[in-house]
C-alpha cells in the first residue's frame, strides 16, 4: 500500500476537500508539481489549474482551483484558493460566457490593468471548462 498524507483544500466559502491522498498535482507560479508522502515541507503559491488528488484506493480525482497558496508539511497538506469546484459543480454555459466576456475584454481594452484582469478571468473560464473534460473522460 502507497504512503498517504492528510490533505484539505479550503476556500473562504467551505471546507472543499479533507481526506487521505496519495499524490496531489497542481500548477505553482512556477510549473506543476507532484506532492506525494514525506515530501520536503515549502509554502508556494498556486495559480489557476486543475487539481489532481489520488485517493486511498489509487483513483484520481479533478478539480477546478483559483489562485492560492499549498502548505506542505510531513504528515500533512493544505491548500487555501479562491474558489474550487468538482466538475459536475460546474455550468458550461456560464464558463463558456464568461470565456466569451474575458476574449472581448482582452481584445477590446487598450488598459493594461483590464487586460490583466480580463486574463484572469479568461484563464479561470478555461480551466473550468478544462475540468468538464475530466467529468466526461
Amino acid at each position: 500500500m502507497a504512503d498517504l498524507f492528510n490533505f484539505e483544500v479550503h476556500t473562504p466559502y467551505r471546507l472543499f476537500y479533507n481526506g487521505k491522498a496519495q499524490a496531489i498535482t497542481l500548477d505553482l507560479a512556477d510549473g506543476e508539481i507532484g506532492v506525494y508522502a514525506k515530501h520536503s515541507a515549502f509554502i508556494a503559491p498556486v495559480v489557476t489549474c486543475i487539481l489532481r488528488i489520488k485517493d486511498e484506493e489509487g483513483n484520481w480525482r479533478a478539480a477546478f482551483i483559483s489562485d492560492g497558496i499549498l502548505e506542505v508539511k510531513e504528515f500533512k497538506n493544505v491548500l487555501l484558493v479562491d474558489s474550487a469546484e468538482w466538475p459536475q459543480e460546474i455550468d458550461r454555459e456560464r464558463a463558456l460566457a464568461a470565456k466569451k466576456k474575458a476574449e472581448e475584454t482582452v481584445h477590446s481594452t487598450h488598459l493594461k490593468f483590464k487586460e490583466d484582469k480580463a486574463n484572469a478571468k479568461l484563464r479561470r473560464a478555461e480551466y473550468r471548462l478544462k475540468a468538464l473534460e475530466y467529468l466526461n473522460s
